[in-house]
């Protein structure tokens, strides 16, 4: 609950400007007695932008890292189907929540909670909730794909003043970063599925067996491999520490 809420209040400015008790409907008498409802236009615009909470998270947290890399995994055993897309992207939401964790904290205590108690204006609360995520983005990004946007957008970076860089620049070079990094980990993980897969190819191929799938062999020895060493934890625990939260 308080993910959400932390997300929710970081990604849409506009809730930090709504006003206190804001009416979500109005209604107004005519003078034939009857009643006309409206609906209010800042209640409109929040519920349009709550739509983007999933690509917020796609952006700007460790999601696309984890999710790459788990369906890289998939394709290289050969399971196409299984585990399910909806498992695979379950697994890499709550894997994102762990990673994210101390991000969510720090903006809940020092951005969402001091707003709430009234202690913060709206602008410094929304500037204290964005900092967090442009520390771990800053920590995971490239400097040369964080140069590549800002020489096309024309801004200068300054090494002590990267809080400064503006999320139009900060977030595709994050993605960016995340793309490279992803595909460096399947390569890695695809290299002993395809020496089984070599292995079983070259040994039919001895036997005669020209007219057998390699695919349909090699898959237990593949899933048995991955059993016994206990792949799921290996994956999974790499991709947590490969994250640096400060």
């Amino acid at each position: 609950m308080k993910t959400l809420v932390v997300l929710v209040f970081t990604m849409f400015p506009i809730m930090a400007f709504a006003e206190p008790g804001l009416n979500a409907l109005s209604m107004t008498v005519n003078q034939d007695g009857t009643e006309t409802y409206s609906l209010s236009i800042q209640v409109l615009i929040l519920m349009t932008l709550l739509t983007f909470i999933p690509a917020a998270i796609l952006a700007m947290t460790s999601f696309v890292r984890i999710v790459i890399v788990l369906a890289l995994l998939r394709q290289a055993i050969g399971t196409m189907t299984t585990p399910t897309n909806q498992i695979v992207i379950g697994l890499a939401l709550f894997m994102t929540f762990f990673v994210m964790a101390p991000v969510f904290d720090r903006v809940y205590g020092e951005a969402f909670e001091p707003y709430m108690n009234e202690e913060i204006s709206s602008e410094t609360a929304l500037m204290r909730a964005g900092k967090p995520f442009k520390r771990f983005m800053l920590d995971q990004v490239r400097e040369t794909d964080l140069a590549l946007f800002a020489d096309m957008s024309g801004t200068e970076i300054h090494e002590d003043k990267l809080d400064d860089i503006p999320f139009s620049i900060l977030v595709p070079a994050f993605l960016t970063s995340e793309l490279k990094t992803a595909f460096q980990i399947g390569f890695m993980i695809f290299i002993p599925f395809l020496i089984i897969d070599l292995v079983v190819a070259s040994v039919l191929m001895a036997m005669g067996m020209m007219m057998l799938s390699p695919l349909i062999v090699s898959l237990p020895f593949k899933i048995m491999m991955f059993v016994l060493i206990d792949g799921w934890v290996l994956v999974l625990g790499t991709l947590a520490s490969s994250f640096y939260v400060a």
